[in-house]
């Protein structure tokens, strides 16, 4: 067994106390690998599917070579083919670990960023990229956007709910009809932390082209994942998969925006065909 098919959730610092470094540590990250939750869905190669895990650090601070703080925003782009994700805990650790530490530049951070990230989510792969990191300094604070996600609210059904974990089986489209191109939106997906058990609100956005999906069916399934154990990233290819074997569209995105913790948001987002990815413009909520 390799170092990193070792690294699971259970042996993370998730859920257990851990003390803050007082110097930058790059070695704080852990890597947790996608392939073994890949698997339960029934992903065993490549994936049919493109996208990226949009993050935002809102809690990055660091000194300047004469000590005086600095503070910053950061968006991390991280492509989902690499072979691992990042535990969210140990990346608010590593976060931290700049606190009190002295750099020439906001590049400068900038860069050690996207070389510690870019190392973890790639380890073990033959061929390794990198990852995307725009910092946001102070005097373009008023520039970040707060947009709601684009599409026809789920929310306005009148349903009746008695499932919590997930029902893939709520799922159907009407094949026999004309195809339909669509943007669904839902503010009440809930999951809970794979180790923790810790809630984890969002909101998440489903466009398809294809045979019409039952949209009470689809929000039955969206609100069935409320007692469901399971990262950010992992919520969001298991109902993009489900969505794909049982309603067959040509063509499908899902994007989820899950509310900050410990100073963190992440949005995964999953496409059936290659084109750019959403604005990582912060939801109300987030």
């Amino acid at each position: 067994m390799t170092i990193l098919e070792s690294n699971t959730p259970e042996h993370s610092l998730l859920g257990k106390p851990a003390p803050y470094a007082t110097q930058y540590d790059p070695s704080l990250l852990y890597p947790l690998p996608r392939a073994g939750k890949r698997a339960e869905i029934g992903i065993a190669g490549e994936p049919p599917f493109f996208g990226a895990d949009l993050w935002t650090a809102f809690e990055l601070s660091w000194l300047n070579t004469r000590g005086k703080p600095q503070v910053a925003l950061a968006h991390i782009t991280v492509p989902c083919e690499t072979p691992n994700i990042v535990e969210s805990k140990s990346f608010k650790l590593y976060l931290n670990s700049f606190n009190d530490s002295r750099f020439d530049s906001a590049d400068e951070v900038r860069a050690r960023i996207r070389a510690d990230i870019s190392e973890a989510v790639w380890r073990g792969a033959a061929q390794a990229s990198t990852v995307g990191v725009r910092l946001v300094l102070p005097e373009e604070f008023e520039r970040e956007r707060v947009a709601g996600l684009e599409g026809l609210s789920l929310d306005r059904l009148d349903i009746d709910c008695d499932r919590y974990t997930p029902a893939p089986e709520y799922l159907s489209a009407a094949v026999d009809e004309a195809p339909v191109t669509e943007t669904l939106v839902s503010h009440l997906l809930k999951s809970n932390c794979l180790v923790t058990g810790q809630p984890d609100w969002g909101s998440v956005q489903v466009r398809y082209s294809g045979a019409q999906i039952d949209q009470a069916g689809l929000l039955r399934y969206l609100i069935s994942f409320r007692n469901h154990n399971e990262f950010h990233e992992q919520c969001v290819e298991r109902i993009f998969m489900d969505i794909w074997s049982r309603c067959r569209p040509v063509k499908l995105a899902v994007f989820a925006r899950y509310t900050r913790r410990g100073g963190l948001d992440i949005n995964p987002f999953r496409t059936s065909h290659p084109q750019a990815l959403p604005g990582n413009a912060r939801t109300a909520r987030q």
